[in-house]
């Protein structure tokens, strides 16, 4: 594998019975790059994710991970990466100390050195006041901050996060993907995956989107949003319903599509590769109409739009 690549993935397949969970998927992670991996429910995500971490084999495919075979080097692997499952994997009769403390010793960190790092990990989570709190007695909230902090209690190359932000208020969200960010720029590179495209445009550096376990893209963010995402959106509101604004607004030259709000008050969304075109157009469209507009705004596309067009457009092919 080349040295400036963490993971490599040559034709990766993997099927439970009939069903083909991950189908000929190709990609390549570098090293120090923060890697979103986003797909619908079911796509392939977290099966791709058991191989790379070794928990399942293959059934076909080249994989290696940190420069080693994920079938025959699978133990070499293990000793180089943390994993943070969608499921709950923290010990329940232990405390949040004790948790993070026996994790630290299993992956033989020095007394003092988990010591400091608990110390550290538990200020950041916000787990410093349920230090001595078992399984039990925490929030949802707090078991995941719990897992999250345990795999920072010892050094890796590689860290795989799947959806790790679920269950956590904004606050936190922010403080853990932050966290995630001052990791990748001291070089640790991080398998990324969240339902919340809005945490993988902040921390992301390039995604691979995938459906019904193909890859349908995998490009930069900026990238997708150009390719896939519609060009810019006007959004605006008015303060009638404007039934029949939207064929209206079809019929502009330069509008790509419109979606009406559900509510009276809720913004229109109008997608266009040429906003500064149809907005006289528009205008005149809603002056006729003698509707009034309380808000205009001129967005650029986001990876959602992307993530949207691209699965919907490959249900269709389907």
């Amino acid at each position: 594998m080349d040295s400036d690549f963490a993971i490599s993935v040559n034709d990766l397949v993997k099927t439970y019975g009939k069903k083909v969970a991950v189908d000929n998927v190709s990609f390549a992670v570098r090293k120090g790059e923060i890697f979103g991996f986003l797909g619908p429910n079911g796509a392939g995500k977290t099966t791709t994710i058991k191989v790379l971490t070794t928990l399942i084999p293959p059934d076909r495919g080249n994989i290696e991970v940190l420069g080693h075979d994920v079938t025959s080097e699978s133990s070499r692997i293990r000793q180089k990466i943390g994993v943070v499952q969608q499921q709950p994997s923290l010990e329940m009769f232990m405390t949040v100390e004790q948790n993070l403390n026996s994790c630290g010793f299993l992956w033989d960190i020095p007394k003092e050195q988990r010591k400091d790092r608990i110390q550290f990990l538990t200020e950041l989570f916000g787990l410093k006041e349920c230090l001595k709190s078992k399984g039990p007695e925490l929030s949802i909230g707090q078991r995941k901050r719990l897992q999250v902090a345990r795999e920072f209690m010892h050094d890796m190359q590689l860290l795989f996060l799947d959806e790790p932000t679920t269950g956590l208020d904004p606050q936190m969200r922010r403080t853990l993907l932050d966290y995630i960010k001052k990791r990748a720029k001291d070089g640790l590179t991080v398998f990324f995956t969240t339902h919340i495209m809005e945490e993988a445009e902040y921390l992301c550096d390039r995604v691979a989107i995938i459906n019904r376990g193909k890859i349908l893209s995998c490009d930069t963010i900026q990238n997708l949003r150009a390719k896939f995402g519609g060009g810019s959106i006007v959004e605006f509101t008015i303060a009638e319903k404007g039934e029949d604004l939207p064929q209206a607004i079809m019929s502009i030259a330069g509008v790509h599509s419109v979606q009406a709000p559900q509510e009276t008050g809720e913004p229109f969304r109008i997608s266009t590769d040429a906003p500064s075109l149809i907005l006289q157009s528009l205008m005149d469209v809603i002056t006729k109409k003698a509707l009034h507009i309380l808000n205009l705004d001129v967005k650029e596309s986001t990876l959602e739009e992307a993530f949207l067009r691209l699965t919907s457009s490959e249900e269709g092919d389907a």
